[in-house]
């Protein structure tokens, strides 16, 4: 072979080497593209699941929207209080609560007859402040739009019949049955008076959305763990007071020991009854 040949050869080989090289080198930053934009794309996934799960224990409906309108007769810090029972009363139950929460549900339909007993006999004022947890842990609205049937209730003078008409119909935690309207107002029909045009209208406008839901940013704000809170005059009485676990008789026997010597309030009849 002649030495032009050769040359010719291993400049061939030689050029067919560069070319590989400049052909896997090309590869390389194409694969390493591939895998950096892979990651970039987990990297977003990921931010935009992080902003869910930061999210997901929050309720939307904390943030008001439209004017704060208190029902009729609401008090305490900010008008986010419904009271119930006579206002002179010497003892003040106070109960955080949710419509759609399962251990309200149970606090209320195991205590309401001991704390009707109490508020009828002058003993004890309940202020009910409502939240809308489960709406944000849960989703759904039937928090929120129990909580404003319930304030167009107040309004109308039916909080206390209504309020333990919703409890004793409380759907299933995860059946957000409250969050039609239709559904609140059927069950305004088992209350005397309350199944009215005003009532169907606040209750279909969401009149105290925003009233709700700056009660739900308190109780965020608030400290407190989780529904139902009670509280007998400041101290937390559910599920104890001290050492005492909360049944009927304790309650009215912490109450007793906190009226003593205190005159019962004055009990005006309720213009509330269910039907």
């Amino acid at each position: 072979m002649s030495e032009k040949n050769r040359d010719g050869k291993r400049a061939a080989r030689e050029q067919l080497k560069i070319d590989r090289e400049k052909q896997q080198a090309a590869e390389k930053r194409k694969r390493a593209l591939i895998v950096g934009g892979a990651v970039v794309a987990v990297l977003a996934i990921a931010a935009v699941i992080g902003v869910v799960v930061a999210n997901s224990g929050n309720d939307d409906s904390s943030t008001a929207s439209g004017p704060v309108v208190a029902p009729k007769g609401a008090n305490g810090k900010d008008n986010l209080a419904i009271p119930v029972g006579a206002s002179d009363a010497p003892s003040t139950l106070t109960v955080w609560e949710d419509f759609r929460c399962p251990a309200c549900g149970q606090f209320e339909n195991t205590y309401r007859d001991t704390i009707h007993e109490l508020e009828n006999s002058g003993q004890i004022k309940v202020e009910y402040h409502l939240a809308t947890l489960i709406d944000g842990n849960m989703g759904g609205s039937g928090s929120l739009r129990a909580a404003n049937a319930a304030a167009c209730a107040q309004t109308a003078g039916k909080f206390p019949a209504y309020h333990d008409v919703l409890y004793e119909n409380q759907p299933e935690e995860t059946d957000d049955a409250f969050s039609s309207n239709s559904k609140l107002i059927e069950l305004a029909g088992k209350v005397d008076g309350l199944d009215t045009a005003s009532f169907k209208s606040c209750v279909n406008d969401g009149t105290h959305d925003s009233w709700v839901k700056k009660s739900n940013t308190a109780f965020q704000n608030s400290g407190y763990t989780g529904t139902p809170t009670v509280l007998l005059n400041g101290d937390a009485v559910f599920p104890k007071k001290g050492d005492e676990t909360i049944t009927p008789a304790n309650l009215k026997k912490w109450v007793a020991e906190a009226n003593k010597g205190k005159k019962a309030g004055t009990v005006s009849p309720s213009p509330s009854s269910t039907g």
